[in-house]
C-alpha cells in the first residue's frame, strides 16, 4: 500500500485513540495516558508564554527527530519561542545537555532511562509503561528531573515474521510459538543471546526453543525474513518497514516479557515551573495520537519517501487536528 494512503488511514483513528486532554488549559493534572475518547483539541496560543524560551532536543535517528519536531512545533503553537538541538547523539550526551540547560528536554525510552542511567537490569524493567514511567520518576526526581507521561507508542524489540508465514503457522502471539519454534530459524542482533528483551526472554520467559539463532546486523533483519534465511527475526515495533508495508507480522507479547520502550519527555522541574502548565499540556497532547501504527508510517515518510522530518511532524499535527 502506497505510504500516503497508509498515512491518512493511520490519523484515521488518531482522535479516537487520543486522549482527553485539554490542550493548554492551565490544568496540567488533566494531562496525562487517560482512556478518554474525545477529539483533539486545537492548542491555542497563550500570550502569556512569548516569553518563556525553551531549546527541545532529540537524538540523532529518524524517531526521535521527527518526536523532537512534534513537540517543538506544538509548543511552538502554544506561543513559546522554540528552538531544537535534533542531533545529541546517544542517550549520555542528552541527559547531559539537560542537566546542564543546554536543552529544556527531550523524549527517552523507559527501557534506556531505566537501565542506562539508573542502574537497572534489562529484565527488571517493567512492560507495564505507566509502572515503567512512574519508576524512572522515581530516579528522575533526586536529580530534580521529570518524566512526563508515556507515548502510547512502545518502540521496543518484537518478533517479527512475513505476514504469509504468520498465516501458514496460524501464529499471532508470541506464546503460539509454543509447539512450533523447534522448526523456525531466529535471527537477531548479535547481543540477542544475552538480552531478555530477545532470545534470553524468549527461552526462559516463554519456553521457545528454537531450531537455530544466528546473530545479524541490525540493518539485515529484514533481509533475511525476504530471503528466506529467518523464520522469525528480531525487529522493532516502530520500524518504517512496518509502517510501508502488509508483508511483516509482528506477533503479540502476550506475557508482557518485552521491557516498554514507550517514550517519556525528560525535562526539568524548574522549566515547568517557568515554562508554566502549558508547557507538559501541550507536550503529553499532542503525543495522544502517536500509536505504533502512525509512528511506523512517520518513519516511513521520512527513511523511505525521504520528506522532511519538520514537514512529517507538521503534517501529523495538522491532519490530527492540534495545529490549522
Amino acid at each position: 500500500m502506497p505510504a500516503m494512503k497508509k498515512w491518512l488511514l493511520a490519523l484515521a483513528g488518531v482522535f479516537a485513540l487520543t486522549f482527553g486532554l485539554a490542550a493548554c488549559s492551565g490544568d496540567s493534572s488533566e494531562s496525562g495516558s487517560g482512556d478518554g475518547t474525545a477529539e483533539a483539541e486545537l492548542i491555542q496560543n497563550n500570550d502569556a508564554n512569548g516569553d518563556v524560551k525553551l531549546t527541545i532536543g532529540s537524538k540523532n535517528f529518524t524517531e526521535q527527530i521527527v518526536l523532537g519536531e512534534i513537540y517543538a512545533q506544538a509548543l511552538e503553537a502554544a506561543g513559546y519561542e522554540v528552538k531544537t538541538d535534533l542531533n545529541l547523539g546517544s542517550e549520555t550526551v542528552a541527559l547531559q545537555s539537560l542537566e546542564a540547560d543546554e536543552i529544556s528536554g527531550y523524549p527517552e525510552y523507559i527501557s534506556t532511562a531505566l537501565t542506562s542511567f539508573f542502574g537497572k537490569d534489562p529484565e527488571a524493567v517493567p512492560g507495564d509503561p505507566e509502572e515503567g514511567a512512574s519508576q524512572v520518576n522515581a530516579e528522575a526526581s533526586k536529580k530534580g528531573l521529570v518524566a512526563l507521561a508515556p507515548t502510547p507508542f512502545s518502540s521496543a524489540n518484537a518478533v517479527g515474521l512475513l505476514s504469509e508465514r504468520a498465516e501458514e503457522l496460524g501464529v499471532e502471539k508470541i506464546s503460539d510459538l509454543e509447539g512450533v519454534s523447534e522448526e523456525l530459524a531466529l535471527y537477531g542482533s548479535p547481543e540477542c543471546r544475552q538480552r531478555i528483551d530477545c532470545l534470553l526472554g524468549l527461552q526462559e520467559n516463554y519456553g521457545l526453543d528454537f531450531k537455530s539463532f544466528t546473530p545479524v546486523d541490525i540493518g539485515l533483519r529484514y533481509e533475511v525474513l525476504d530471503k528466506g534465511q529467518a523464520d522469525v527475526s528480531i525487529l522493532f515495533t516502530t520500524d518504517a518497514n512496518l509502517g510501508a508495508s502488509d508483508k511483516y507480522t509482528t506477533l503479540e507479547d502476550d506475557l508482557g516479557v518485552l521491557p516498554s520502550g514507550n517514550v517519556v519527555f525528560m525535562t526539568k522541574e524548574t522549566t515547568i515551573e517557568e515554562a508554566g502548565p502549558d508547557y507538559p499540556a501541550t507536550i503529553e497532547l499532542v503525543q495522544g495520537g502517536l500509536t505504533e501504527e502512525v509512528m511506523q508510517e512517520l518513519s516511513a515518510r521520512v527513511d523511505l519517501d525521504k520528506e522532511k522530518p519538520a514537514d512529517v511532524a507538521s503534517a501529523y499535527l495538522q491532519d490530527a487536528g492540534y495545529t490549522e
